[in-house]
């Protein structure tokens, strides 16, 4: 068995790092069995590079190695890429095409991306892995193929499954062996050795100098998130070898080419954010104010039915002080004492033709208005009040809410008298 270096100088991987090192140590030690194994790790971190090596030193090395991107084969025809079709099996299919499992029968089958496989795909798969069988499309007669398969992914498949986008079975069944690639950013001591690598490389790709980096520009070298990991980092190598006329990089020159890790720096967003975070305190206090005058409202409402039942404005007072204190402020003890109108008129009540207050005698009733007459009133005075009602009354036709306004007094106190003096 060949140890990690040579293995590293025979497929030009680049770097010293302990967890890259293992990821190596294991493909190797699991080529030569026929186990299923899923690669995983970031985008760009090089996982096509552990197929490879399971596939060179398993005894499969003589036969096929194919690698299929599942993410870049459209949904409705990866079925026909990987197991084939059968000729009028859909529209489009004029002949019978052999898929991928059929042409690498005794090779190994490269399937990155595998997050992305439609759930019935996944099914189909699951099959091959358990018994090495497959149906082509449009086809009922079952095949058999001999294929090792190495799966890789840049996606949580825990969240996947959690997600119900890809099956648990199957997670299983492709991770007998899991090998995980590090980032880049976890390889700190590899990635100027890797910049070093790919400016050389373009250096003489280009015909030009290779470029080099000052002691400040390989700190932010190191210091930098890459997100994209060694794919950016080559890119980067790579137009700064084309772009540059001088050849020694220095950290404004390099910080031109890094975009910013660390998150989107749009000015428009923030500020939408932060209106939308002002218009929802706002309307939480609109809320606020009005929930307050519902429960005002209410509060008036209680106050003027207790008003309707029980003309006894003490009483009425008395049981709800409270309520009339939390209506009108500080002044509330002396509305239903200090103003001389009707306590319905008080509240500004509408008039209604139906009302009826209820029937009470001059002697049971507390409130004394303006408009009323004292006992202390001569019989003359109260035989010009009674004629003065009966006009007005006859004058209305005997609606006694047009007589009151005519008289200058309430409807309540027009009714009163007109009980008292018996009209």
């Amino acid at each position: 068995m060949e140890n990690v270096q040579s293995i590293k100088q025979r497929f030009e991987i680049i770097g010293n790092d302990p967890k890259l090192n293992r990821a190596i140590e294991k493909a190797t030690q699991v080529a030569p069995t026929d186990i299923s194994v899923l690669v995983t790790g970031e985008s760009g971190v090089g996982k096509e590079a552990i197929p490879k090596i399971i596939h060179s030193l398993s005894h499969r090395k003589h036969a096929k190695y194919i690698a299929v991107n599942c993410g870049a084969i459209p949904e409705g025809t990866i079925d026909s890429e990987l197991f084939g079709h059968e000729k009028g099996a859909f529209t489009g299919a004029t002949q019978t095409r052999n898929g991928y499992f059929e042409v690498a029968d005794g090779g190994t089958i490269f399937l990155d991306e595998v997050g992305e496989l439609p759930l019935t795909t996944q099914v189909r798969l699951l099959r091959v892995l358990e018994n090495g069988e497959f149906l082509k499309v449009g086809s009922s007669q079952v095949q058999k193929t001999d294929v090792r398969i190495v799966a890789a992914t840049n996606i949580n498949m825990f969240e996947a499954i959690k997600k119900e986008k890809f099956r648990e079975d199957l997670y299983y069944r492709l991770s007998t062996v899991e090998i995980h690639i590090p980032p880049l950013r976890d390889r700190q001591e590899d990635i100027h050795l890797l910049f070093r690598k790919f400016a050389s490389d373009f250096g003489t790709k280009y015909k030009m100098p290779t470029i080099r980096l000052e002691d400040n520009a390989v700190h932010l070298l190191l210091k930098y998130r890459w997100p994209g990991n060694i794919r950016q980092l080559r890119n980067i190598a790579e137009q700064i070898s084309v772009l540059e006329q001088s050849r020694i990089v220095s950290w404004d020159t390099l910080k031109g080419y890094l975009p910013d890790s660390s998150g989107s720096n749009l000015p428009a967003v923030i500020g939408q954010k932060k209106s939308e975070g002002d218009f929802s305190n706002e309307r939480e206090i609109l809320y606020k104010v009005l929930f307050d005058m519902k429960g005002d409202l209410n509060d008036l409402k209680k106050l003027t039915l207790a008003l309707m039942r029980n003309n006894d404005g003490d009483k009425v007072q008395e049981e709800n002080e409270g309520l009339i204190q939390k209506i009108y402020g500080d002044n509330g003890e002396d509305v239903m004492e200090d103003d001389d109108r009707d306590p319905l008129e008080v509240l500004q009540l509408p008039e209604h033709d139906s009302y009826r207050p209820p029937q009470k005698s001059p002697q049971e009733d507390k409130y004394h208005f303006a408009e009323e007459i004292q006992e202390e009133e001569t019989l003359s005075l109260q035989e010009k009040e009674v004629e003065l009602i009966k006009k007005s009354l006859e004058r209305n036709r005997g609606k006694r809410k047009a007589a009151a306004g005519e008289l200058g007094i309430s409807e309540r106190t027009l009714y009163r008298k007109i009980k008292q003096y018996d009209l």
